[in-house]
């Protein structure tokens, strides 16, 4: 099973920006559709954004599309995620996560995917 760690997490304003990582080990990086998920305290994880085994396709959720940008790297196993124009309620536990080795599809839901890193906080203060 992949192991997931994130880091890039922090503090930062209204309108700035901030680049999440994780770095995935234990597995062979191109065969995970990969995820990224957040979390608010007192709600449901909500899906960010998702990106095929290759890279060649993402799709976002509702709230992030235009600000966010997912991409990943083959090469040093890394997923990434471009967050700008960050507002107060983007603020919230960002989680990556890897579906089941040799799956194709990407999915919005949590319950699909079945590797999760730690997570790191993210706070947009206003």
């Amino acid at each position: 099973q992949v192991h997931l760690v994130e880091s890039g997490g922090g503090l930062v304003q209204a309108g700035g920006s901030l680049r999440l990582s994780c770095e995935a080990s234990g597995g062979t990086f191109s065969r995970y559709v990969m995820g990224w998920f957040r979390q608010a305290p007192g709600k449901e994880r909500e899906f960010v954004a998702t990106i095929s085994r290759s890279g060649s396709s993402t799709d976002y959720g509702d709230s992030v599309k235009g600000r966010f940008t997912i991409s990943r790297d083959h090469a040093k196993n890394m997923l990434a995620l471009q967050m700008n124009s960050l507002k107060p309620e983007d603020s919230a536990v960002y989680y990556c996560a890897a579906r089941m080795p040799g799956i194709t599809f990407m999915s919005d839901r949590s319950r699909d995917y079945t590797s999760w890193g730690q997570g790191t906080q993210v706070t947009v203060s206003s």
